[in-house]
């Protein structure tokens, strides 16, 4: 059963909130905003933002380490902030990719994760599997989910 632990409903933001990441006790959760804001409920912790960077493109997902101390957000150029205990792996020069980046998933070991596109393709990094992406997909791909 989720529970609540709190939300920003009610309260200004400087932009919308655009991802969310439970904890490993699902106890808490984060909220992400586009400009990389986070805000921490129940048992999760604060480890960093880029509420403050001005940054290329929104920040459009979340994930969190296995441990629940850290997190990385994933930026719609492919750029990549890793807080707390998440490793920097790589991001995606923006020049090369043909897309925008919709989300972001962390692998079970926490040593990878996975940037999904709106035209179906999977970028892989660290111990992240490679398992291709929706070859001639033509819709939109909003988001990708964790590796277990």
């Amino acid at each position: 059963v989720a529970q609540f632990y709190g939300s920003m409903g009610g309260r200004p933001l400087n932009k919308p909130i655009v991802g969310m990441a439970p904890t490993p006790t699902g106890q808490g959760y984060w909220l992400v905003a586009s400009d990389g804001g986070i805000f921490a409920y129940g048992d999760a912790q604060f480890y960093g933002s880029t509420g403050s960077i001005s940054l290329r493109q929104p920040v459009v997902g979340i994930s969190a380490t296995p441990s629940g101390h850290g997190y990385v957000l994933a930026a719609a150029d492919g750029g990549i902030f890793a807080y707390g205990d998440a490793p920097f792996l790589g991001s995606l020069p923006a020049s090369n990719i043909n897309a925008t980046v919709t989300g972001v998933a962390r692998t079970a070991t926490g040593n990878g994760y996975m940037l999904s596109t709106n035209n179906g393709t999977v970028h892989s990094f660290g111990d992240a599997p490679q398992f291709g992406g929706l070859s001639g997909y033509r819709g939109t791909v909003l988001g990708i989910g964790p590796a277990y």
